[in-house]
């Protein structure tokens, strides 16, 4: 609420400066308009029976306007996203095979679980810059190691908060801010923070802070710090690093994440309210609630024409999954195994990957790609089974741009994704997305 009434603030301010002053502002400021038709189609191979499927189609509208800066040394500036969810199909039915199609995953529920026909919510987000020094308040959709808003469904996930960027030195970046509410893909509410396994307990107060740095153009090294107030902090190390080979080249992405409680009352508080982070934890942890995650990944991708094949190896220290900002309707990590499914962060999880992706370009089929990645892991920490449990999940996800004529610039996508699992909490799932998006420059 407080980011949201310093954004239209800043808004009153900007419309009642002189046209001259504000001259910046309006001469770079752009809209576009983006169109996401959106099919969803989940199968449940395990588990209980309703609901076995589900499945959706809609039509999602973007429109977002990022202004420019008005003149002189403080500039001030505006930015605005609007979302609109229209229903075209969604469960509530039987399929040929009588198991029941649910709603759930592209529009929020109406009181009777039934799929609304549509919705909308509108962001402000109130900018100002000083020299190379930005900050935002207002409508935020971070995309840092420490938090990543997700984008994987018709429409976006959005954040409410304040974030300062400053570029005053070269090959130097510094971020910091706060969040304080988060709205889901498919919802129009903005509700408190939390982490994956709690439901009874909220925080208004996700502090985070980072420093990239870049050595040369090849070499980019990171820290980044968070806390989500009574429930973890986190510490994060990164870097990345693209080496030229005579033939093709190699780059390196080496992440760490270092996850514990938040403060003396974090434990104490989670044991008290019943939540953990996640299931997969040691039965025989009497720390029941408490925060404990060390991991770490690396990914070696050899690029060669319009070939690109990388394997990755990640594995989770500890006796919790690794904490993340999380609400019941979205969440995603940055760790570099996560999947269109999976998030294969789970305590004591070993994950084995490997990705392969084709630019037909190089076939002289320009705006075709395609991506295949298999992730098989092992040794996952579940409370009541065995250390040892397993699972596995592979994707495949097919991408074309229409490169000329009056559709150039539509998108098709199709992404597929099966995850089989042994953990008792994970039910086996079979998943479509198609996918045809567009983009209207307004401004």
């Amino acid at each position: 609420m407080r980011a949201s009434i310093l954004a239209m603030a800043t808004m009153a301010g900007v419309v009642a400066l002189p046209c001259a002053f504000a001259a910046g502002f309006i001469d770079d400021s752009k809209a576009t308009l983006g169109l996401r038709n959106f099919y969803f189609n989940q199968d449940y191979k395990s588990g209980a029976q309703a609901p076995s499927k589900q499945e959706e189609w809609g039509q999602g509208f973007m429109l977002n306007f990022r202004s420019g800066y008005t003149q002189g040394p403080v500039g001030f500036g505006l930015d605005a996203i609007g979302l609109l969810g229209v229903k075209l199909d969604s469960g509530g039915r039987t399929d040929k095979a009588g198991r029941s199609r649910n709603p759930g995953q592209l529009f929020p529920l109406d009181h009777d679980n039934s799929a609304v026909d549509h919705y909308s919510s509108l962001g402000l987000t109130g900018k100002l810059r000083i020299s190379k020094t930005e900050a935002h308040i207002g409508t935020l959709q971070p995309r840092l190691p420490v938090v990543v808003f997700n984008d994987g469904r018709m429409l976006p996930q959005t954040y409410s908060g304040g974030q300062i960027t400053s570029r005053e030195f070269d090959n130097l970046t510094l971020i910091g801010g706060t969040l304080e509410r988060a709205k889901g893909r498919s919802s129009t509410d903005r509700q408190a923070l939390s982490v994956p396994g709690n439901t009874t307990r909220r925080s208004n107060k996700f502090h985070f802070a980072g420093v990239d740095y870049r050595v040369g153009k090849d070499l980019l090294l990171q820290y980044y710090y968070a806390t989500l107030e009574d429930f973890y902090e986190q510490h994060f190390l990164g870097l990345t690093h693209t080496l030229a080979l005579p033939v093709g080249s190699l780059s390196t992405d080496l992440r760490y994440f270092h996850s514990e409680p938040d403060g003396e009352n974090a434990s104490a508080a989670g044991r008290a309210d019943g939540w953990t982070i996640g299931d997969a934890r040691l039965s025989s942890d009497p720390e029941k609630g408490e925060v404990d995650s060390r991991l770490w990944s690396l990914q070696s991708t050899y690029k060669l024409g319009g070939h690109s094949l990388a394997l990755l190896y990640q594995q989770n220290e500890g006796d919790s999954d690794l904490p993340y900002l999380n609400q019941s309707d979205g969440a995603t990590s940055y760790t570099a195994a996560t999947r269109q499914i999976g998030g294969f962060s789970r305590a004591g999880e070993r994950v084995l990957g490997t990705i392969y992706t084709y630019d037909f370009a190089a076939l002289g089929i320009p705006g075709l790609s395609a991506r295949l990645t298999y992730n098989k892991a092992w040794h996952i920490d579940v409370a009541g089974q065995s250390r040892g449990e397993r699972e596995w999940e592979r994707d495949f996800r097919l991408d074309y741009v229409i490169q000329s004529g009056p559709l150039a610039g539509v998108g098709f996508a199709w992404a597929n994704a099966a995850l089989r699992s042994h953990v008792s909490s994970q039910r086996d799932i079979n998943e479509n997305r198609l996918i045809v998006l567009y983009s209207i420059p307004l401004l």
